[in-house]
């Protein structure tokens, strides 16, 4: 029998293995053709570019409109915007003999070329292959380019604005001019496609490629390939991934009845199962007990998890009712965990998740339930204590605990934490109840400034009901134009000219009268209103300065509303509508806007200076500042945060800030301008620093757009107040 068993088994094994070698081969042979049709579609893309180009620039038009009479509008219409409308090029550049860009078209719309300066070294890549002899330059990164017969031409395969692209350039040449010195010395056209989810979806539909993608995080699924995108200078500027097809399934289902037939006569065997039933039903029995902690603990930190905690929260209420000791809960949320996954990674996420775990379960009572309820959630039950103050002591140094810098790899990582608190009492009715009061709380404690904790009391019920109606009523409002905008000064650092002002938003409640932006903006924001408030606010805006022709008109714009993929269309629609000059309107933005949101509100800001309009990075130093996003979005001014302009008369540090910024604006040529300015001792300061514009109630309290209007016709209509005391302290 053992005998019988050993051949059965020799003679499966021979099967198994011969089918997935010959699976494996199968498999290999597809990659390595997929990867050959993909290599020769990305050079047929580029030849193809090559060839949209050839038809713009080869002309005899081209020829007279860009090399002999100088015609920029007529290279924007029919180079620019026919190479984007009709083949989907997004930048157009048309470049002198001299290597000078006479235009440089992003999609349909002509945009500054000094604002390409970072990406000039491309540029210049490519017109040197496409300007050297020919025996040089016949080969590229896509396919051999060599003379044409009516122009010369290279394409290549680089990275261009730090993301994969394919380059077409041809040089202008006359019918006829074929020879390498002509070449050298045209006008060239420069057309690039950035290798984005289109490109990559038009390749997969004619090659079959499943799920083929550009891979940024370098972690792929199992059964997926990379193919590494290499430019001519043989360095890696991006990594395609895909599934391949699997052709060695086949093999394995045709020798499926074989092994089917073989495993039959096995069943024989089956006898000798008997003898291991008994250890298979420890083993089972033992499973059971790990599914059952697994099904009520968190799977990342090992914590309980929402339902073990229902369970426990339910006979922690049952308790109290039946009068044993009084007991809490607390709900622990994690601030600005989400930029941390967004700009680190979920690994790094995860990582923190775990460390937060171990310092709640080392900062609180033994008798205390701590779990992991949601993604950045978490609960704790403490039992035995009512006292309010004593709840708020141990919920501060769980924060403190929180709040102490983590060290995750390379990354020193500080977040903070805010906690609702909700007493078990013998009037508790049931979980639902509790965790709806801690979550109030909870609110609370964000809504006065996060980092804190706060108890619930029967006040916050009334408050949610307040809040829900300032909601209801705030989407009235908008719908009824039933809000104003008033405006803010920003003078010159003399203090005595006017050069742009602020849009500030306004509500007058019928009942509860003036409602502060601090508090009708998050509701917008949290309810969703803030896209609809942040247009009318943009219009009406718009609508005003357009009063105003000799001065610069700033509007805020939220986060939420500058993520939305219709933003830029929002703007240059409003700005059509209304007749407003684009050039006059700035929007300002704060540094949270551009956390995990990196590339699409660079090319969103792209897109804004197309337009022609001004972008500020507002409440500069207050957030997460990184001369990274200095250098890589093209802002034309920095705002300096009223608290350290409130600081400079009493912090040196504060002032030390202050200049730091001034010369970093400077260096970057950007404007500096400086918000809150109150006393004549700041105004002093600030001057001498070099700031270049302030606002403050110095210059003017927020106003009606008559007052703008008036202040501008009789500028003697408003003084400041002389009486400057010199600051005795070093800058």
């Amino acid at each position: 029998m053992r005998a019988v068993s050993i051949l059965v088994a020799f003679a499966i094994v021979c099967v198994v293995v011969a089918a997935v070698t010959a699976a494996r081969h199968a498999d290999e042979m597809a990659l390595a053709t997929e990867r050959q049709l993909l290599s020769r579609a990305l050079q047929s893309y580029g030849e193809r570019m090559q060839r949209e180009v050839e038809a713009v620039a080869s002309t005899e038009a081209a020829y007279r409109k860009i090399r002999l009479d100088l015609d920029l509008d007529w290279m924007q219409f029919y180079v620019g915007q026919r190479l984007h409308s009709y083949f989907g090029h997004h930048f157009v550049f048309v470049m002198d003999a001299s290597a000078q860009i006479l235009i440089a078209a992003l999609g349909d719309r002509r945009a500054d070329p000094g604002w390409f300066n970072s990406v000039r070294g491309d540029l210049d890549l490519a017109l040197g292959q496409l300007r050297a002899p020919i025996a040089e330059s016949s080969g590229n990164a896509l396919a051999s380019a060599g003379p044409h017969t009516t122009a010369h031409g290279i394409t290549s395969l680089q990275s261009f604005l730090g993301r994969p692209a394919i380059l077409a350039a041809v040089a202008v040449t006359n019918r006829g001019d074929g020879k390498s010195i002509e070449a050298s010395q045209a006008p060239a056209v420069i057309a690039i496609k950035m290798i984005d989810g289109d490109v990559l979806s038009e390749i997969a539909a004619q090659l079959h490629l499943r799920n083929l993608r550009e891979s940024s995080s370098g972690r792929l699924a199992p059964d997926e390939h990379i193919f590494p995108l290499i430019n001519q200078q043989g360095d890696q500027i991006a990594t395609l991934t895909w599934t391949p097809n699997r052709p060695g399934a086949e093999i394995i289902s045709s020798v499926v009845p074989s092994i089917a037939v073989t495993l039959g006569s096995f069943a024989l065997l089956a006898a000798m199962v008997l003898a291991y039933m008994r250890h298979t039903a420890a083993t089972i029995a033992s499973g059971e007990t790990r599914l059952r902690h697994l099904a009520m603990h968190d799977y990342l930190c090992e914590l309980p998890n929402r339902v073990s905690f229902s369970e426990r929260l339910e006979a922690t209420i049952t308790h109290v009712r039946e009068g044993g000791l009084p007991a809490a809960v607390l709900c622990i949320d994690l601030d600005h965990f989400k930029d941390v996954n967004d700009t680190l990674g979920h690994p790094v996420g995860d990582e923190l998740i775990r460390a937060v775990a171990q310092r709640l379960i080392s900062t609180s009572s033994k008798t205390d339930l701590v779990a992991r309820i949601g993604g950045d959630e978490f609960a704790l039950i403490a039992s035995g204590e009512s006292d309010h103050t004593a709840l708020l002591n141990g919920a501060n140094r769980l924060i403190n605990a929180i709040c102490a810098p983590y060290l995750i790899g390379n990354h020193t990582i500080v977040i903070g934490a805010s906690i609702g608190i909700a007493v078990i009492n013998t009037r508790t009715t049931g979980s639902s109840d509790i965790m709806r009061h801690a979550d109030m709380a909870l609110y609370r404690a964000k809504n006065e400034g996060r980092n804190r904790a706060c108890v619930y009391d029967s006040a916050m019920d009334s408050d949610l009901v307040k809040r829900k109606q300032i909601e209801t009523d705030l989407r009235l409002a908008i719908e009824r134009n039933e809000l104003k905008l008033v405006y803010q000064p920003i003078v010159n650092n003399s203090g005595e000219t006017i050069i742009g002002v602020e849009a500030l938003c306004r509500w007058t409640h019928p009942v509860h009268g003036e409602v502060p932006p601090s508090e009708f903006v998050p509701i917008a924001e949290l309810s969703g209103m803030i896209t609809d408030l942040g247009e009318w606010v943009l219009r009406r805006a718009c609508i005003d300065g357009d009063a105003w022709p000799d001065i610069i008109v700033a509007v805020n714009v939220s986060p939420l509303q500058f993520r939305r993929a219709d933003f830029v269309d929002a703007v240059e629609r409003i700005v059509t509508e209304t007749g407003f000059d684009p050039t006059r309107l700035e929007l300002e933005v704060t540094e949270s806007t551009l956390l995990g949101n990196v590339d699409s509100a660079e090319l969103a800001m792209f897109r804004l200076k197309a337009l022609g309009v001004r972008l500020a990075l507002d409440d500069f130093g207050t957030g997460y500042s990184s001369l990274l996003y200095l250098r890589r979005f093209p802002f034309d001014k920095l705002k300096i945060d009223r608290t350290f302009v409130h600081s400079i008369e009493r912090a040196a540090d504060a002032a030390a800030i202050v200049h730091a910024v001034v010369s970093l604006g400077r260096g970057l040529g950007m404007k500096v301008t400086a918000e809150g300015v109150e006393t004549a001792e700041q105004h002093l300061f600030l001057r001498a620093a070099g700031i270049h514009s302030m606002q403050g109630y110095r210059f003017g309290r927020p106003g009606p757009a008559a007052d703008i209007s008036k202040r501008l016709a009789l500028p003697d209509s408003f003084r400041i107040s002389d009486d400057i005391v010199p600051l005795t302290r070093a800058g």
